[in-house]
């Protein structure tokens, strides 16, 4: 790990290195995400069946695309119960969080014969990516799909690339099928992300695209927004703890690897206002490294993207997380929920030393899909809302139209929109 005063300068080349490592530096990628998503859109399953043999090694056909029952069956007997239970507890957690989000039309009557209101309406179809493989993650399955199911998404289906077995990873099936969806498919990358978006012969078309993936699949979200919605273009992980002196240095630690471990590309940073905390931080780490599986990926992370930052007091530090805006926040101060009202910027906030991040990516039930490279300046977690769309309602009586008729006349007629202008008076005349 790099540590650095922070000053204006250093703080704009971290900013900037960590923006090199956002799915839209890598245009080196997008020529080939944009061939394999044009291709599933002109040829439909022919191309996803070839692209599927060609980058996963698998022979798919419209008979076995599709995850079957019997396959649901052995992913059960697969799953060790205690994992089972766990799976539940925590998808009970996250439906728990998520059904204090819903939204619901309403409507507000005045009496000058105006009736103004909002529709609120869940979206028909939506398409979850699940990794597969060695980068399965069940928990992201329940943070997806449970939202979707509150907020009264009538079809859910889900892509997940095979195994050379042909076999979907048997945690992320369970999963999926706890939270209610019926239909998977063995699927994955750009070619899976395409599939969803224009629909082929075996696979529906959806309405949204959420869920984590590789470079491929982010790029792919990007290639085929504006023809469904998406939820994000992901970038790798990233956690910042915020901490002053009263910081226990072993737990900071653990924090900042526990996001390392995900990926080389991963970030993790302290910032402090204690130079003594830095370097009893920067110990602890050597410590674990020698110790968990995990090292190389770790070491490379924190090599590349990994900062300890000391500034001259803590609202410099607040300040400084605030400009780099990361996915996780972590606020080990002496008031976390004091600093916790100077932040402004950060997808999700944990607070105080037995708030873990990890406690966020599996059980506790906010939203661990998160914005992740300085996004948090202007997107949220997702929530309830990314799977509705809301639909304004306007009733005016004639009555309540004559009244505004002038205005509205005049200011269609100050844009030179006389069509407009002629729409309102030709009732009245």
């Amino acid at each position: 790990m790099k540590k650095i005063r922070v000053t204006e300068a250093s703080r704009k080349d971290i900013l900037e290195q960590l923006l090199k490592r956002s799915p839209s530096s890598y245009g080196a990628y997008e020529s080939r995400v944009n061939e394999i998503v044009s291709a599933v859109r002109r040829e439909g399953d022919q191309a996803l069946f070839r692209l599927t043999e060609q980058l996963d090694g698998v022979k798919l056909t419209e008979e076995t695309i599709r995850v079957s029952a019997q396959e649901v069956e052995e992913a059960y007997r697969a799953v060790d119960d205690g994992l089972l239970s766990v799976i539940r507890r925590s998808m009970e957690k996250i439906r728990a969080y998520h059904e204090k989000q819903k939204k619901y039309s309403w409507f507000d009557s005045q009496p000058d014969g105006t009736i103004l209101g909002q529709k609120v309406t869940p979206l028909s179809a939506v398409g979850i990516y699940a990794p597969g493989g060695k980068a399965a993650y069940p928990s992201s399955v329940l943070m997806n799909v449970v939202p979707a199911r509150v907020a009264g998404v009538s079809r859910i289906i889900m892509a997940t690339p095979p195994g050379k077995d042909g076999k979907v990873n048997p945690a992320t099936l369970v999963a999926a099928r706890e939270a209610g969806v019926e239909e998977v498919y063995k699927m994955g990358g750009a070619q899976a992300v395409a599939a969803m978006a224009f629909g082929t012969g075996s696979v529906p078309r959806v309405d949204k695209i959420t869920g984590p993936g590789n470079i491929y699949v982010a790029l792919a979200k990007k290639a085929v927004y504006g023809h469904v919605g998406i939820d994000s273009i992901a970038g790798p992980s990233e956690i910042l703890v915020l901490a002053d002196e009263t910081a226990n240095p072993r737990y900071v630690a653990a924090d900042l690897l526990s996001q390392a471990e995900h990926d080389e590309m991963a970030s993790a940073i302290l910032v402090t206002d204690s130079e003594a905390l830095a370097d009893q931080v920067e110990k602890e780490i050597h410590g674990f490294l020698e110790t968990l599986s995990r090292r190389e990926i770790m070491e490379k992370s924190l090599d590349q993207y990994g900062f300890l930052l000391v500034a001259d007091s803590l609202e410099e530090a607040i300040e400084t997380a605030n400009d780099i805006a990361s996915e996780h926040l972590e606020i080990v101060t002496r008031d976390p929920f004091q600093v916790m009202t100077k932040i402004k910027n950060a997808g999700a906030i944990f607070l105080g030393p037995y708030s873990s991040e990890p406690l966020g990516d599996y059980y506790a039930g906010p939203n661990h899909v998160l914005p992740t490279n300085g996004t948090a300046r202007f997107f949220s977690p997702l929530s309830v809302d990314d799977f509705v769309k809301k639909s304004s309602i306007v009733f005016y009586s004639r009555e309540a139209l004559e009244e505004a008729q002038q205005d509205i006349t005049k200011f269609a007629e100050a844009e030179g929109l006389t069509a407009h202008a002629n729409s309102i008076r030709v009732r009245f005349q």
